[in-house]
């Protein structure tokens, strides 16, 4: 089952690493449209996997958010190449609107990221702040 209000329509597609490694794995094999990462992940930490994002050229444009119940400014959070930052505990319909506030902000950067005519919606959200979720 997907995150609440992350996947209600049948062409969006949540995916959960268990990692910060996998996530950069995973990423590479999805492609998505946007990435969200907890701080404390095992084996590469949330802020790291973000920083080997930024470094790749295949994966520097992505929309990245942290999520943490470590203060942004406990983690870096925008100023270390993230894009947003969510602090736990939160609302799912936050975390909804944020991914849908990154996806739409990717659509107008990069209009390839939108399909041919420009009004499709964005296919997949790998998110590794929920480790071990995978839905479509």
């Amino acid at each position: 089952m997907p995150p609440a209000g992350i996947g209600p329509e049948p062409s969006r597609e949540a995916c959960g690493p268990a990692d910060g490694a996998e996530c950069l794995d995973v990423v590479h094999q999805v492609c998505p449209d946007v990435v969200t990462l907890d701080v404390v992940m095992p084996r590469l930490d949330g802020i790291k996997t973000a920083e080997r994002l930024r470094a790749d050229p295949r994966t520097s444009h992505l929309p990245v958010a942290i999520i943490s119940a470590c203060g942004e400014h406990e983690v870096g959070g925008v100023s270390s190449g993230v894009d947003a930052f969510l602090a736990k505990p939160f609302e799912p319909s936050e975390l909804v609107r944020v991914v849908r506030q990154l996806m739409h902000r990717e659509r107008r950067e990069r209009p390839e990221a939108a399909g041919q005519d420009g009004g499709e919606e964005p296919a997949a959200a790998v998110d590794g702040s929920l480790p071990g979720v995978c839905a479509g």
